[in-house]
């Protein structure tokens, strides 16, 4: 994307604005958050972050950053999908999820996401 907005010599320049497409922003933000979040809750019923990594097929390196909001600390949930992420780590727990569908669910709370029309995922509608 190109913008023209920049005067440069009295002369507007083309300058290059690095845009986000959706799915980028999926990746990048909001999967990371929902792993953060899946993490933070797991750890709060007394998984060790060891076990976490398991659970959710990430490294324990990145359950430290998780936990520590060095990473995937971008989105605020509403209250529905903080309660979908909540049953997700009851259900990892149990031993009723795994695998691939632990992959479906959290699919199922990033579409929840996408549904909601007066959320923005995008680093845009946050001022960043």
């Amino acid at each position: 994307m190109y913008s023209y907005d920049q005067l440069e010599n009295g002369f507007q320049s083309e300058v290059f604005m690095p845009m986000k497409s959706p799915c980028e922003e999926i990746v990048w933000d909001v999967l990371p958050s929902i792993r953060a979040a899946t993490a933070e809750e797991l750890i709060k019923r007394g998984i060790s972050q060891k076990e976490v990594s398991r659970m959710l097929g990430i490294t324990p390196p990145a359950v430290s950053q998780y936990l520590s909001k060095k990473r995937g600390y971008n989105i605020e949930f509403r209250e529905d999908i903080r309660q979908a992420i909540g049953i997700l780590a009851d259900d990892l727990i149990s031993g009723q999820v795994k695998g691939e569908d632990l992959v479906k669910r959290i699919c199922a709370i990033c579409r929840m996401l996408q549904d909601d029309s007066n959320a923005c995922i995008s680093t845009k509608c946050k001022g960043l």
